[in-house]
């Protein structure tokens, strides 16, 4: 997966409600519910409960953030 796909991918997201689990290195993980509020060139801006965070396309490509449509 490239990053313009993923790009693509999070403009069909829209406004809906998403689920993100971040590794965070040696089987810890993060998991966030939120809207993506922005997105960059080289980053995409999220709304979540806990606050906004950034990440990095390439972070998505290697599988270090994972992003799911809440259903």
């Amino acid at each position: 997966m490239n990053i313009e796909k993923i790009k693509n991918k999070l403009k069909s997201f829209g406004k809906s409600k998403i689920k993100i689990k971040v590794n965070l290195g040696r089987n810890k993980y993060e998991y966030y519910e939120g809207f993506i509020n922005k997105i960059h060139p080289n980053v995409f801006v999220v709304e979540t409960n806990k606050g906004i965070k950034a990440f990095s396309y390439s972070d998505v490509v290697i599988k270090n953030v994972i992003l799911t449509k809440f259903n």
